[in-house]
């Protein structure tokens, strides 16, 4: 009796020819071609950034006491990365690693690696006085890891993330969050890519984190921007647009001149996902794009 050839997904396809898989799930290599595009985009979101933001490049990994003092250890515990080295003199580490459970001889050190680009700025933003009555604005990227429990194509544990954050009054903080929820829509449609909005809640832990996404979800503090990868899934999100009210400011006491509590609030990027839409949307073949996404990735 034949058997049925089995059909290979577009999407993973697309995916095969864009990113070599390592050993560790949800960590790729990325080809020249996938680089590309996400130079464009950089480039891309670089040209729509508001005037008057301070730059700022993080590397992957940040404090680990700042982001137990963030809340994030209990918030997404399930998500987080430490780094481990192995100590002692010199004789003392090679007898440990030929040892077959050298592993349990790791010690935790005073880095994690980094959840969100953002995570590492608002301490900064606090020792460097009072927000300014205009607030401040800022463009800050890193390579980030989150410990996905699956990982479907879209969903890496190792990826990059450019954010826009704002600091200042709730006003200017929400005024921020609406422009770029329709600035983003503009965007998506100059790419050419499909999309909706919709209201969104982060992935807390336990049953406190249930609560936790409920009220976010009800006072509309996250959105989210989504691209279709596949038609029979619901589509991934892509960018997030973010107020988080005081919690930044209560943590790392931030205030505005006057001695009110500043808001903060971003928008994030998800690189790695909005390249991989633009392939999925216009091929493989960057030639055969429609011009004008060529034009505004720089091809």
């Amino acid at each position: 009796m034949p058997i049925n050839p089995v059909v290979e997904d577009e999407l993973d396809s697309l995916t095969r020819s864009l990113l070599l898989p390592s050993p560790g799930a949800g960590v790729y290599a990325r080809t020249g071609l996938f680089e590309q595009v996400v130079e464009g985009l950089s480039s891309f979101i670089t040209r729509h950034r508001e005037p008057e933001t301070q730059i700022l490049r993080f590397p992957p990994v940040m404090s680990r006491s700042q982001l137990e003092k963030s809340g994030y250890l209990h918030s997404f515990p399930h998500l987080l990365g430490n780094v481990s080295c192995l100590q002692g003199n010199e004789a003392e580490i090679h007898a440990l690693v030929e040892r077959k459970e050298w592993m349990s001889e790791l010690s935790s050190t005073e880095l994690v690696l980094s959840p969100a680009a953002c995570y590492p700025l608002y301490p900064m933003v606090a020792d460097s006085g009072p927000v300014p009555a205009k607030g401040l604005m800022f463009d800050v990227a890193s390579d980030c890891f989150r410990r996905e429990s699956t990982h479907e194509v879209g969903r890496f544990q190792s990826f990059r993330m450019r954010e826009f954050v704002c600091v200042g009054t709730p006003e200017q903080v929400l005024a921020f969050r609406t422009r770029w929820v329709f600035l983003a829509q503009r965007l998506a449609k100059l790419l050419g890519l499909p999309h909706q909005i919709a209201p969104a809640s982060d992935p807390f832990f336990g049953r406190a984190g249930r609560l936790a996404a409920m009220s976010q979800l009800e006072q509309s503090l996250k959105f989210e921007l989504l691209v279709p990868f596949r038609a029979e899934e619901p589509p991934t999100a892509c960018m997030s647009f973010n107020c988080h009210r005081d919690h930044f400011s209560t943590v790392w006491k931030l205030f505005n001149e006057n001695g009110d509590q500043a808001h903060t609030g971003c928008v994030a990027f998800g690189l790695d996902r909005l390249a991989l839409g633009l392939f999925k949307t216009h091929g493989l073949d960057l030639q055969k794009w429609p011009v004008v996404v060529r034009e505004n990735l720089s091809f």
